[in-house]
């Protein structure tokens, strides 16, 4: 299990909500979106609630470790200033691609579970982890499609990725709702098999269904099936946090605060 300390239950700060974040019960801690911040110029809710002692965790989503490209060092230096300058206690991105031959996907795009592909992830991850200070964790993503030929099981995939980088996993149990429903994956075994004591913290969000095809939209309050597989994660293991991810159609307070309660109610 990660050894720094505890993280609790937090929300992703988004600009959008800042005075609601600001002003939430039961916020641990929040998490932003590297991108978005200047290191230099961080917003006045985001020093602020570094004043009042709340870790703050840098999350990108741009790294493109998954990439057949080496992953561009100016965007990994950005992610390492902005972890030093706010402090936080890890940095993370996903397991994808999202660039290939000079093209954005504008997605996160599923890696091929394959050895080679796994050798490039591989590297690219550990040039990441030389220019962070902090500890880098990587989150297994919600996909519409699966790469044929696959070698390895997501849980193979992810296990072998840790071993050989010492990186963390920062597990969105939404993702495997949608991985369940979309492509009849079964999150029960993922768990069972996951290396659960490299677990960072815990991703929670909604999503809904539209013509046969679950979308994990973070728009959406989240279900009740996505909560009963963050509580099968606690039954496996305590994660150090769990935290929830909204980037649109933003509730009141009331409901983003029982949402949180929720959550808490779980762990």
């Amino acid at each position: 299990m990660l050894e720094s300390r505890e993280l609790g239950v937090g929300i992703g700060w988004r600009p959008e909500i800042d005075i609601t974040v600001e002003r939430l019960p039961g916020v641990d801690f929040v998490e932003v979106v590297a991108e978005n911040l200047n290191p230099d110029h961080l917003p006045e809710s985001v020093v602020l609630l570094r004043e009042r002692g709340l870790p703050v965790l840098p999350h990108a989503v741009s790294l493109s470790v998954g990439g057949a490209e080496p992953v561009d060092r100016k965007r990994v230096e950005h992610l390492a200033r902005l972890a030093d300058v706010l402090d936080a206690p890890l940095a993370s991105d996903h397991v994808c691609f999202v660039r290939a031959g000079g093209l954005d996907s504008g997605h996160l795009m599923p890696v091929p579970r394959t050895r080679e592909a796994l050798d490039v992830l591989v590297a690219n991850v550990r040039t990441v982890q030389e220019i962070l200070n902090v500890p880098f964790a990587l989150e297994n993503i919600a996909a519409l499609l699966e790469w044929p030929d696959a070698e390895l099981t997501e849980a193979q995939f992810l296990g072998e990725l840790t071993e050989r980088t010492g990186c963390l996993l920062l597990v969105d149990v939404a993702n495997m709702y949608a991985n369940a429903r979309n492509l009849n994956h079964d999150p029960l075994k993922l768990l069972d098999d996951l290396p659960l004591e490299r677990v960072a913290y815990v991703h929670v969000a909604g999503g809904e269904e539209h013509d046969g095809v679950y979308h994990d939209t973070h728009t959406h309050p989240v279900l009740p099936e996505v909560l009963d597989l963050l509580a099968e994660l606690v039954k496996r293991t305590k994660p150090p946090g769990v935290l929830l991810e909204r980037d649109g159609d933003y509730p009141t307070d009331t409901d983003l605060a029982a949402e949180l309660r929720a959550i808490r109610e779980r762990i």
